[in-house]
C-alpha cells in the first residue's frame, strides 16, 4: 500500500480531494446538464464561466486583503466590518438578481442594522488604538518599538511561576508578558511581519473596507454565473449547475492567489521582507494552519452557494455571521481587547449585539426560488 509521506504529496491529495468532491457532487442524479458535460461546452457558457472566475478573483483579492487588515485592526473589528459591508452591498445587489425573492419589508432593516455594526466597528478600533497608544506611553523609551524584542517585562502581573529559557543568551530567562499589556503589544510587534506602530488608524481601516468590498462582489458574480439574469447566454443554452460554477470560481481563485503571493514574495509591500521560493518551500510554520483554513473555505464557500441556489443569494450571505466565532479566537484566545478601556468594551459589545441582531433579521428574510 502506498503512503503519502511528504508535505507536497498530502497538499496534491487534498487539491484532488476538491476537485473530485465537484465531480461527485456534480454528476450525482439524473439531472441534466451535469458537470462534465457542462466543462465541455465552454465555446457556449463562456459569460457564465466568466462571471464563476470574476467571483474567484475577488474573494481571493478580498482573503489577502484581510490577511493584512487583521494586523493593523484586529481579528474581531476586521470580520466585523467586512461582513456587513459584505452584506449591505452584495445581498441588497443580490435581492434584485433574485428577483425579489427575499422579503423587502424584513431584508433592508437587517442591511441597515449592518450598516450600524460597520459604524460601531470603526468605533471601536478607534478606540482600542487610543488605549493602545497610552499602555506604550508608559513604556521606558528603550523598551518602545522598532527595538527588536528588547522589552522584558518585570512586573510581578507578568511573571510566570517558571521563566521560559532564551536559547540566544543561554541560561538567561525571557518573560511572557501577559494579554492585554503594553509589552503583550510589543511581543506581538516584534514578531509579526507587518509593523503597524506608528502607522495611521486609517490604513487599517481603508484596507478592511477594501477587502469588503471585495467579499461583496463574489457572491453575486456566482448569482449571475449560476442563473444568467443579464441574459449572457445565448437562447437555449442551459445556466451552469452550482458545482460547475464552483469549479471555475476556485480554479480563478487559486490562480490569482498564486500570482499575487509570486508578486509580494519579491516585491513585498507594507515593509515586510522579500524572500524567495526556497525559503517559502521550506517554512512550515503555521503551514498547515493555512491549509485547513483554505479548505475550510472552500468548503463553507460551496455550500452557501448550494443554499443561494435555493433560499436566495441575499439570505445565504446569514453565513457572514462568521465574525461571531472570529470574536471567540480574537477576544478569549488572542487576547485581543484585554484591558482595554470602557468605552471599548462598551462599543464592542454593542457592535456584537448588533451584528447578531443584523444576522438573525437576514435569516428571516429568506425566500424560495421558484
Amino acid at each position: 500500500m502506498y503512503m503519502v509521506e511528504s508535505k507536497a504529496g498530502a497538499i496534491v491529495c487534498m487539491l484532488f480531494s476538491l476537485f473530485f468532491l465537484a465531480f461527485t457532487l456534480g454528476e450525482f442524479g439524473d439531472a441534466r446538464p451535469n458537470f462534465i458535460y457542462q466543462l465541455t461546452e465552454l465555446k457556449d457558457n463562456w459569460p457564465s464561466v466568466l462571471f464563476a472566475m470574476a467571483g474567484g478573483v475577488v474573494l481571493s483579492i478580498g482573503n489577502l486583503a484581510t490577511q493584512y487588515a487583521w494586523a493593523f485592526v484586529g481579528l474581531s473589528v476586521t470580520e466585523v466590518i467586512c461582513s456587513s459591508i459584505t452584506v449591505v452591498i452584495g445581498s441588497t445587489f443580490n435581492y434584485f438578481l433574485d428577483d425579489k425573492i427575499n422579503k423587502a419589508e424584513i431584508l433592508f432593516p437587517g442591511i441597515a442594522c449592518f450598516l450600524v455594526a460597520v459604524g460601531l466597528g470603526s468605533a471601536v478600533h478607534s478606540s482600542n488604538a487610543a488605549d493602545n497608544r497610552a499602555k506604550l506611553n508608559n513604556l521606558p523609551s528603550d523598551s518602545k518599538p522598532g527595538t527588536r524584542a528588547t522589552f522584558i517585562p518585570t512586573s510581578s502581573e507578568t511573571l510566570p511561576e517558571n521563566g521560559i529559557k532564551d536559547p540566544e543568551v543561554g541560561n538567561d530567562t525571557v518573560v511572557k508578558a501577559k494579554a492585554g499589556t503594553a509589552g503583550f503589544l510589543v511581543e506581538i510587534e516584534n514578531r509579526r511581519s507587518i509593523k503597524v506602530f506608528g502607522k495611521s488608524i486609517l490604513i487599517g481601516l481603508a484596507i478592511t473596507f477594501f477587502a469588503g468590498v471585495c467579499f461583496s462582489l463574489f457572491s453575486p458574480a456566482f448569482n449571475l454565473a449560476t442563473n444568467d439574469q443579464w441574459h449572457a447566454l445565448k437562447k437555449g443554452v442551459p445556466h451552469l449547475i452550482v458545482y460547475t460554477a464552483f469549479f471555475y470560481f476556485s480554479v480563478s481563485g487559486f490562480v490569482i492567489a498564486l500570482i499575487l503571493n509570486i508578486r509580494f514574495l519579491f516585491s513585498p509591500i507594507m515593509d515586510t521582507h522579500r524572500s524567495s521560493f526556497k525559503a517559502y518551500l521550506n517554512d512550515w510554520n503555521g503551514r498547515g494552519w493555512a491549509l485547513l483554513a483554505g479548505l475550510l473555505c472552500g468548503f463553507g464557500n460551496g455550500l452557501q452557494f448550494m443554499g443561494g441556489q435555493t433560499a436566495g443569494y441575499a439570505a445565504a450571505d446569514a453565513v457572514q455571521a462568521l465574525p461571531l466565532v472570529s470574536t471567540f479566537w480574537g477576544i478569549l484566545l488572542f487576547g485581543e481587547y484585554r484591558k482595554s478601556s470602557r468605552r471599548t468594551y462598551i462599543l464592542l459589545v454593542s457592535m456584537l449585539s448588533m451584528f447578531i441582531v443584523a444576522v438573525a433579521v437576514l435569516m428571516a428574510s429568506a425566500g424560495h426560488r421558484k
